[in-house]
């Protein structure tokens, strides 16, 4: 069973006020969409799910990392998710990933939002799908693809000093970073988790394909 971490309290409550707020700002956010045949990519989505914490009201979100045995990507920090099957809407496949990875079953009345599509280095368009997860939820992640799987406060992605940009010799364009309790956590996930702060939680409409992935996630 992977190990799950989860923090004792957070500064927002997992409450009908916040709810209807995260709601209301995703709704106005005009979010991005990109042709994945065009950019010759495979259509993926991933789930930013805002659920209750373990010990208290407090709002998380869910967080992974995959275990080292999965062909791509392994031991990397991810959003819950994976490739869009034929004939599924983004959302569906977000929903399912979430199922099959942690064990949360939920339906479309949860999704509260879109974010940006994301194109990566190693070859998917990905596109964010925000969910709120009412109430207490029992998780069950995968052993088979989840080493480990945190509950993440909110209030964790506006840390002092959050996101880290920087440049790399590799590409003209800088890689973010977001740090997470003591780790570092890279795009595709760093960008996607900066672009729900800045559009959830401080109401910014804020663009992210700009950013850069470390070299190690183009392959």
């Amino acid at each position: 069973m992977p190990d799950i971490a989860a923090p004792a309290s957070s500064r927002y409550c997992h409450d009908d006020d916040l709810h209807m707020l995260l709601r209301a700002r995703l709704g106005r956010f005009e979010h991005t969409l990109r042709d994945a045949t065009e950019l010759k990519l495979k259509r993926a989505a991933v789930a930013v799910a805002v659920t209750r914490a373990e010990d208290s009201d407090g709002a998380t979100f869910l967080l992974t990392k995959r275990t080292p045995k999965l062909r791509s990507h392994s031991s990397q920090w991810a959003l819950p998710g994976g490739r869009v099957d034929e004939g599924e809407t983004i959302e569906q496949t977000a929903l399912r990933e979430l199922e099959e990875e942690l064990g949360i079953t939920a339906g479309s009345e949860t999704v509260i939002g879109r974010l940006d599509d994301y194109p990566t280095r190693s070859g998917y368009l990905i596109s964010p799908v925000v969910l709120w997860i009412p109430g207490s939820v029992e998780l069950k992640p995968n052993a088979a693809e989840v080493a480990r799987l945190y509950r993440v406060p909110l209030h964790e992605l506006q840390r002092e000093g959050s996101p880290e940009i920087m440049p790399i010799p590799e590409s003209d364009r800088p890689i973010i970073r977001v740090p997470i309790f003591e780790y570092k956590i890279n795009a595709p996930t760093a960008a996607v988790l900066y672009q729900f702060r800045e559009v959830a939680l401080e109401d910014r409409s804020t663009r992210v394909d700009h950013f850069e992935q470390p070299v190690f996630a183009w392959r």
